[in-house]
């Protein structure tokens, strides 16, 4: 049972990790954890949220809760009615990008403060495999809801376009379907995968796999459109593709959002936060247009806990996550393609011409290494690249004047991951290799 509670959320393989039972005993555990007494409930496509929903509605009532049942839903619209509704709490049944057999749990508090691994996870898992639960006095309710329309009214409130743009809409049939519905009329769509199917028959709802955007990218280019975007499983991370049908990296695209926030009224010097492993492009376009670009650790908990801190107007994560401080602090890709449209308005200017000026530095992606002693490996690291601006907010960061590298450990298996980025490629290459070379004992 152990391996389900993750850093982040709750997931595992229906029915042989996670059924309907367990999602019972995980209900009355948030309860008793939260002492929450409202809770919004909403789910992905997958065959078996339902028994899942039912499961975990079962222990929510039975602790003496109510559930506000918001039905299918896409995880930015269940942050949304946590907040909107005033709940002390959500859950969102899905596994997000997982293949089909995957389901789980996306925790938060009220106003969709995440529940991470630090922040309760751990704490649940007690309680569910303790299984004693206080006698509730009464059991709880279930109420339905439709956030639909309140979630429509909220993204279109931000649509500035004064034509419609073409774009092509991967939904990679999943719950992208729900995300874009409201703003859909906005556009001249040309849909891939439009219908539900929890077995992902055409490819993984995963826009981090650069494979799965094969279909989208050539499509772009067929019909000439301005722009596609590509939805994962639960739609809280899209990837985008410029008119050229090229990916537009995900860091980079942060620095584009940043162009259309900083340009608004009263958000000229707006707190906005980028991911550690962000170009040097995004820090620098943030700058140049007025805003405060601050660097943020990886993770949604800890991104959303900065952004509050700081009072952050919006953050980008190079997985694709990108955090509105409109949506309760919380992702709305459907917010995020509004922001790209009026951008392209607004500036007159193509995707691919808005990108170009931002692609002046070479980076190497993430890099994955298997390692024996990763504590071994980062103590020669720290040592063989003292020279440098160093700092450790998330693994070891150094900065020289040509080039900067990220090196973090994973949470869960003993790996490296290393990220490199210089002014050129011949720079970034040697200084890739001579950090693998350290890495992997070459």
């Amino acid at each position: 049972m152990s391996g389900i509670f993750k850093a982040y959320d709750i997931r595992g393989i229906y029915p042989e990790q996670i059924d309907a039972d367990l999602a019972e005993k995980i209900g009355r555990a948030f309860v008793v954890f939260t002492g929450a007494k409202k809770i919004v409930v909403g789910r992905d496509m997958r065959p078996h949220s339902t028994p899942l929903f039912e499961g975990l509605t079962r222990g929510i009532t039975k602790q003496g809760a109510d559930v506000i049942d918001i039905g299918l839903c896409s995880t930015p619209m269940s942050y949304h009615a946590n907040g909107f509704l005033g709940a002390d709490g959500s859950v969102m049944i899905t596994a997000s990008h997982n293949p089909g057999e995957w389901n789980g749990f996306k925790l938060c508090k009220a106003q969709a403060v995440p529940i991470s691994g630090d922040t309760g996870i751990a704490d649940i898992q007690m309680l569910v495999e303790a299984n004693k639960f206080p006698a509730a006095e009464k059991p709880g309710t279930v109420t339905k809801f439709d956030i639909a329309p309140e979630y429509t009214r909220f993204l279109r409130s931000y649509a500035k376009m004064d034509r419609k743009l073409k774009i092509v809409v991967d939904y990679a049939n999943a719950m992208g379907l729900y995300e874009f519905a409201g703003i859909k009329d906005f556009f001249e769509v040309v849909p891939l995968y439009d219908t539900l199917d929890g077995t992902f028959p055409n490819h993984l709802a995963n826009p981090l796999q650069t494979n799965t955007l094969d279909a989208i990218r050539k499509k772009v280019v067929e019909v000439g459109a301005d722009f596609g975007a590509a939805f994962d499983g639960d739609a809280d991370r899209c990837g985008f593709i410029d008119d050229k049908g090229e990916i537009i990296p995900m860091d980079l695209f942060t620095a584009l959002i940043a162009m259309d926030i900083l340009g608004e009224p009263g958000c000229g010097s707006a707190t906005i936060l980028y991911d550690l492993r962000s170009s040097w492009a995004v820090r620098e376009a943030i700058r140049d247009h007025g805003g405060k670009p601050s660097m943020s650790r990886v993770g949604h908990a800890f991104i959303k806990n900065q952004m509050r801190k700081e009072n952050a107007v919006m953050a980008g994560e190079l997985s694709g996550h990108y955090y509105f401080r409109e949506n309760y602090v919380a992702e709305s890709q459907g917010l995020a393609i509004i922001k790209l449209a009026n951008l392209i308005c607004k500036s007159k200017k193509s995707v691919s011409e808005l990108v170009k000026p931002l692609k002046k530095y070479f980076q190497s992606g993430e890099i994955n290494s298997k390692v024996a002693d990763v504590k071994a490996i980062l103590d020669k690291i720290r040592s063989k690249y003292a020279d440098g601006r160093m700092f450790e907010l998330d693994g070891i960061s150094v900065e020289y004047s040509d080039w900067w590298f990220n090196i973090r450990a994973s949470n869960t298996e003993p790996l490296l991951r290393l990220i490199v980025e210089a002014k050129d490629k011949a720079t970034m290459e040697a200084k890739r290799d001579e950090l693998l070379a350290v890495i992997r004992g070459n």
